[in-house]
């Protein structure tokens, strides 16, 4: 039997003694008062089943997104450490869970794009953004602030790919917010300035700088390859 399947085996087993355990439970409680099981004593059975089945569900749901996210990182980037792979994953992962606005799927479009389908966490812009994310040092200067990080360096701060997730998430969750998905990368990419002049223009393309133009469908077209492909 293979890992991931005794992991899953353990899940429901584990499951079956909490069901179990409960059930003797009830009995023992109906035995020794001759009653039968109150409704109060049923409606926690049921209480208990239903979260056991929740619980088992977000458990296979998160592995099951971390395994996308791991597929996706190994096609762009196959040189990259296991460890380093894991941890990036599961930090992606979190990023989805903590913000409303922005799922894997967008977060793996974004980085993939960003990054120029290296999935280099020391990648380097011709303009001089920093990481996966491509994050400006001012701006990333700013996110750290508010996200309560330390700022030593541009490059010690936004080459970590963690600390670098989570600035451009932060940010990228924000933007999406305002104005959507495509005007939030409009703006992650040109300014939100330029993408509320879009907007406003009812997305005249003309108003945004041409790497934003091209920006913009480039990472949406991979976020629905991504969303759609069967990756795992």
């Amino acid at each position: 039997m293979k890992s991931g399947q005794n992991k899953h085996w353990n899940k429901y087993v584990l499951m079956l003694i909490v069901l179990l355990v409960a059930a003797a439970g009830f009995i023992v409680r109906s035995s020794l008062s001759r009653e039968a099981v109150s409704t109060n004593e049923l409606q926690e059975l049921v209480n208990m089943v239903q979260a056991s089945k929740s619980t088992i569900a977000l458990d296979n749901q998160r592995e099951a997104s971390i395994s996308k996210i791991l597929s996706i990182i190994s096609r762009y980037n196959k040189t990259m450490a296991d460890s380093e792979r894991v941890a990036i994953a599961n930090e992606i992962y979190l990023m989805s869970q903590k913000y409303p606005n922005i799922n894997v799927d967008f977060i793996c479009a974004t980085i993939t794009h960003e990054s120029g389908k290296t999935w280099d966490p020391k990648v380097v812009s011709r303009v001089g953004a920093l990481g996966l994310m491509q994050i400006m040092p001012t701006t990333g200067a700013f996110l750290a602030a508010e996200e309560g990080i330390e700022w030593t360096s541009p490059r010690s701060v936004l080459f970590d790919p963690i600390l670098n997730i989570r600035l451009g998430c932060r940010y990228l969750n924000d933007l999406v917010g305002l104005y959507e998905q495509d005007g939030g990368l409009a703006a992650y990419n040109g300014g939100p300035r330029r993408a509320e002049m879009w907007l406003a223009s009812n997305r005249n393309n003309k108003i945004l700088y041409r790497e934003t133009r091209e920006y913009v469908p480039a990472v949406l077209k991979l976020y629905h390859e991504f969303k759609s492909a069967d990756l795992l």
